[in-house]
């Protein structure tokens, strides 16, 4: 259980931001971070590890449409769907002969399997995805594949684009090149013997091979020794299983306003995680916040009554491996009119930036979601929002508005998809902070009456 210093200290960092929003907020609640904080604590203590398509997962909604119906969320329900799964099995490593050594390795998301008793084959080192996609067709027959990569840290996560393709699209080249298997180095900014997984996105029609992740030292290891000129040679065992037609679904819950016949604002995180932690950053922290800030802006109506607006809480499933939750969604809720929609799925460090896709016809809106959010330091940013991945569908489908409130993700991608993803790496203060963020936000676009147009 958190500490009273911790706890206080959160809502001290809090309420010390109220005066500065009474004028634009003049009924809006203070946030209540314990709220998120008791969420994320519970859905990461109490259910842990919650791989798609597991059943940890079909845990997690369940514990998720108890704990909405228990904080007041009313329409609180569970909607099934089926996707393709990827189940871990062995998951090893080594460099034999020359400079013989274990590695710390993890298979990545649908990763083809080797034999139980593994394989061993030459290394053969590329310092980059273009490289591998240069050399010719059928050149490493017989071998497996090192692709390496230069990921850096940066406060927006931009480099998540780039080079994380080595991982959803290098597995895919290397068979193109005729590899028996491929191992990456992490796309992660981290310097700690942690390997991060993730999913690979096969092309129709191409069988998968075996594809792990190494650490970031080993990643550096190898290169330092690819760079020596000796042979290296792998010996490699991932056993984990592609099941397709695997249970997920999602878990809905709405905060009914004051016209329900105006359509919903949509808020939305992903209920699924990677299973080599427990899913605090990614995105245990993204339902907290979500649900904790539609609680706290139920007093953000006339003299401290509800919105507007119907705020609805999207928790989706099987984001990790190909946003199935998102895509369901929209097809069950595609003929229901939406407002807007946000997500929230980039860890739990300080909102430094906001950014919509507003129309110019919705400048007064957007002007008061400014200065809303001014004083609780975020800036306006320069771009188009897109929302994310659990949204992405319906915001397509509908030409829907879309706010996106930028994390600082300078550390993000030191915890993603790796076992130090737990709950000690949350700052009460910093989640404290989403909130309010998140809260200031829907007290505006929730007590819109009309339309906010989208560009």
């Amino acid at each position: 259980m958190r500490s009273l210093t911790a706890r206080l200290s959160a809502a001290a960092a809090v309420l010390s931001l109220a005066p500065a929003m009474v004028p634009t907020l003049a009924h809006a609640a203070a946030p209540a971070p314990d709220v998120a904080w008791d969420l994320v604590r519970d859905l990461t203590t109490q259910v842990g590890p919650r791989p798609a398509g597991s059943p940890a997962e079909a845990r997690a909604r369940e514990w998720a449409a108890a704990r909405l119906k228990q904080l007041g969320f009313q329409n609180v329900a569970i909607e099934p769907f089926t996707m393709r799964a990827y189940r871990r099995g062995i998951d090893k490593a080594e460099l034999v002969g020359f400079a013989a050594q274990p590695l710390a390795i993890t298979a990545l998301g649908y990763s083809g399997a080797t034999p139980e008793a593994g394989i061993t084959a030459p290394l053969v080192y590329f310092p980059s995805l273009a490289a591998l996609e240069a050399a010719p067709d059928g050149s490493l027959s017989g071998k497996i594949a090192f692709i390496d990569h230069a990921m850096a840290p940066t406060q927006d996560g931009s480099g998540y684009g780039p080079y994380g393709n080595v991982r959803r699209k290098g597995p895919g080249v290397a068979v193109a090149k005729g590899a028996l298997a491929v191992v990456i180095r992490s796309v992660g900014t981290d310097k700690h013997r942690n390997p991060h997984t993730g999913v690979i996105s096969w092309a129709k029609g191409v069988k998968p091979i075996p594809a792990g992740a190494v650490s970031n030292p080993d990643a550096d290891q190898i290169a330092r020794l690819a760079a020596t000129g000796q042979p290296l040679k792998l010996h490699l065992t991932l056993t984990g299983q592609i099941i397709d037609n695997a249970p997920s679904g999602n878990v809905v819950g709405e905060l009914p306003g004051r016209d329900p016949s105006l359509p919903p604002v949509l808020v939305a995180c992903h209920l699924d995680s990677w299973d080599l932690g427990t899913g605090a950053i990614d995105d245990g922290a993204g339902c907290a916040i979500v649900a904790g800030a539609a609680l706290g802006a139920q007093t953000s109506g006339p003299d401290g009554g509800k919105p507007l607006r119907t705020i609805r809480v999207l928790f989706a499933g099987s984001e990790e491996v190909g946003g199935f939750g998102g895509e369901a969604y929209a097809q069950k809720h595609g003929k229901e009119p939406h407002a807007l929609a946000m997500e929230s799925d980039f860890g739990a460090d300080r909102v430094w930036r906001v950014i919509t896709n507003f129309a110019p016809s919705a400048d007064a809106v957007k002007a008061r979601l400014l200065a809303a959010l001014n004083p609780l330091g975020v800036v306006p940013g320069d771009g188009t929002a897109n929302g994310g991945e659990d949204v992405g569908a319906i915001i397509a489908a509908q030409k829907l508005p879309v706010v996106d409130l930028n994390q600082d993700g300078t550390h993000y991608f030191d915890l993603h998809h790796t076992p130090d993803d737990t709950l000690d790496k949350i700052d009460p203060a910093t989640l404290a902070q989403n909130v309010a963020a998140w809260q200031s936000t829907l007290a505006i676009v929730a007590n819109e009456p009309g339309p906010i147009a989208a560009r």
